[in-house]
């Protein structure tokens, strides 16, 4: 309960709460809920100052610093391993007139709940769409995605296989392919189209937005572009 309450930055009566409403959380606190009862904020305080008193709490932040580091969770000096040589799954690519070094997320989620069921990495200068494949299951129908993943129904993962044939790729095109004015004065069917595109495809931001926000990545994660 200690750590969860440093991890997420929360109060002592805010963890107790969180703790009731989140499934996770109760399951890594390791409480049964038909004998065990949550330990209240009053039960924390006092559990906090007696680690401060017999300075266990910088303890357990080496212990898990440790762990961490084993489970290669960590990074240290950026992409350089031990041998101080730039990680061989890292590469180089350029967006617009920007480079960038490192690696790129692909996730994919429910469109109905936003619920993130496939998550995959790739180095920076491999096509979005050779990913495709990866994030896709075994009872989808509809696959919604931005232009990057433009023409995956032709590659050949996709076109032998009789199930990810059969599914309807939905993606965003660019802005510079919708050819209708903003001063055109009719109904903008296309932007319409593709604002419904988007509507769907939005799901997957939320997983960045807590990334960004509440883990504080915004800057490490500025390169990188949400996909489903």
């Amino acid at each position: 309960m200690y750590l969860m309450q440093n991890w997420f930055n929360l109060s002592d009566e805010a963890i107790e709460d969180a703790i009731y409403d989140s499934y996770a959380m109760r399951n890594f606190l390791g409480i049964n809920f038909i004998d065990d009862q949550v330990p209240d904020a009053a039960t924390l305080l006092k559990f906090r100052h007696l680690l401060e008193k017999n300075h266990i709490g910088r303890k357990i932040f080496e212990d898990v610093k440790e762990r961490l580091d084993k489970t290669a969770l960590m990074m240290h000096g950026g992409t350089k391993n031990k041998e101080r040589k730039r990680d061989p799954e890292m590469h180089q690519t350029k967006k617009g007139r920007q480079y960038y070094h490192g690696m790129k997320v692909h996730v994919s989620a429910d469109a109905g709940s936003g619920y993130v069921h496939t998550i995959t990495g790739i180095a920076a200068n491999i096509h979005d769409i050779t990913e495709t494949e990866k994030l896709l299951r075994e009872d989808d129908t509809v696959c919604c995605g931005d232009s990057g993943y433009s023409g995956a129904e032709k590659r050949d993962e996709i076109r032998n296989s009789r199930h990810l044939s059969s599914i309807e790729f939905r993606r965003n095109v660019k802005f510079s392919q919708l050819r209708i004015s903003d001063k055109y004065q009719g109904f903008n069917w296309d932007k319409e189209i593709e604002k419904r595109k988007s509507s769907a495809r939005s799901k997957i931001e939320h997983l960045f937005l807590i990334v960004k926000h509440q883990f504080g990545y915004a800057r490490l994660f500025s390169m990188v572009l949400p996909k489903i």
